[in-house]
């Protein structure tokens, strides 16, 4: 079911080629992607419900979901989801409400001063996938630090459903009413991508657009960056769990099922110095995956490329490959989680200990959901409230302040053949440079 990779011996000096990576070929996806983004660009609307009606095989009139489409989704919601989704806001915004940074004043010399500023964004654009499954989870994760942040305008986004009546699932509707969200829009893929960097009759260019979607999603963000400023690219899910021999096989099994359920493309890695361990995992894969719902694709998502175990002699090697690896999501499970998990470069988010899953932090841990994909987490973060604000720097120095300056902007001025730039301090002393 799960392919091994044996790494025990001696560890390649570069890791990465030899781990186990879902293949996501944005670039082929690209040259679809600019037909589609050029026709909204120039058609707005028009050319969004058309492709609506050739990949979601329904025909809207318009875009934006009717208030009243959302104020009944809410009326509608089972009240035990809404008690969910209501406490998963809550942490979601204990935490990210103290992520806001305060601005900062620094006195560089007597009378000069850099204050930096954290100014959010004017309008966001939220993307919430849709496909094989529903995710007003991903509705909180989006607005939430958008809103902590302080944006003074959110568009939420969602593929439109035949089942609903070409609305976007009645639970994400529920998510956006909770969340006080009004502006919502009916369309999917690289076309809403689009209509929110190049705005359409009914829905305003936004300035940002964050929120995970399929490839079609991220060759449209790629294609857009620049346009549009863009949280990352997502590609498929992906877990790491590393463990030793005191990890219980049963929950070790779960979690790295928990991600395969999302898509055959999802990737599940074990990473381990425990042969036992492994063997005892891959057994409770089979038992587990024939009894849950999605048995086939969870099936696929475990024999793919992208999955399998690690076999490495040690836990520090263990920390070597998955900080080569740096999963999305990282579960550590060891005899001293915490200081395995200090211990942790490379990730989206790392779980701590059995009673810390994945799941938990996919809904209801307070922490964000929507992290680095692809090995992106060595130089990316998740979403946060930073995502939303622009830090901005504010320059202020008297007439002694500048004067003691001068010189030696002037001499850098010369050293860089950039004579104007020192000209423009002389300028304001009569062109002497001050003493």
């Amino acid at each position: 079911m799960i392919s091994r990779i044996d790494l025990r011996g001696s560890l390649p000096g570069d890791l990465r080629p030899v781990l186990p990576r879902a293949e996501l070929d944005v670039e082929a996806a690209l040259e679809k992607v600019r037909l589609i983004c050029d026709a909204v660009r120039h058609r707005g609307t028009a050319a969004v419900l058309e492709y609506t009606r050739s990949f979601d095989g329904v025909d809207l009139e318009s875009t934006r979901v009717p208030a009243g489409a959302i104020a009944a989704a809410l009326s509608g919601l089972d009240p035990a989801v809404r008690d969910a989704l209501e406490e998963s806001i809550r942490r979601a915004r204990l935490v990210h409400r103290d992520q806001r940074r305060s601005d900062t004043t620094t006195q560089v010399v007597p009378g000069g001063t850099v204050t930096e500023r954290w100014i959010p964004v004017d309008r966001v654009g939220l993307y919430v996938p849709g496909g094989r499954a529903v995710y007003p989870s991903s509705v909180v994760m989006n607005v939430v630090p958008a809103q902590e942040a302080g944006v003074g305008s959110l568009a939420v986004t969602s593929p439109p459903q035949q089942e609903f009546g070409g609305l976007p699932h009645p639970t994400i509707l529920a998510a956006c009413a909770l969340l006080g969200v009004d502006e919502v829009y009916a369309a999917g893929g690289a076309q809403s991508i689009a209509m929110f960097a190049y705005g359409t009759e009914e829905c305003p260019p936004v300035n940002l657009v964050t929120g995970p979607g399929n490839i079609w999603v991220a060759a449209a963000k790629r294609h857009l960056k620049g346009v549009i400023g863009i949280d990352a690219e997502a590609g498929p899910t992906e877990i790491a769990i590393l463990a030793d021999a005191t990890a219980d096989p049963v929950h070790v099994a779960a979690d790295l099922i928990s991600q395969a359920e999302h898509d055959p493309m999802a990737a599940a890695v074990l990473v381990t110095d425990s042969a036992e361990l492994a063997e005892r995992v891959t057994a409770e894969l089979a038992v587990q995956t024939a009894r849950t719902k999605h048995a086939e694709r969870i099936a696929e998502a475990l024999a793919g490329r992208q999955s399998g175990i690690v076999l490495v002699d040690d836990v520090a090697a263990g920390l070597a490959v998955v900080n080569a690896y740096a999963a999305e999501h990282l579960e550590i499970h060891t005899a001293d989680a915490r200081e395995v998990a200090a211990r942790v470069r490379n990730a989206g988010a790392v779980f701590v200990g059995t009673h810390a899953p994945v799941s938990l932090g996919d809904y209801l841990a307070g922490s964000n959901h929507v992290l680095p994909t692809g090995g992106c987490a060595c130089h990316s973060s998740g979403l946060s409230v930073q995502s939303f604000l622009r830090g901005v720097h504010v320059v202020e120095y008297d007439e002694a302040a500048l004067a003691d300056a001068t010189g030696r902007v002037v001499a850098l001025a010369e050293a860089e053949d950039l004579p104007a730039h020192g000209a423009a301090l002389k300028a304001r002393f009569g062109w002497e440079i001050p003493a």
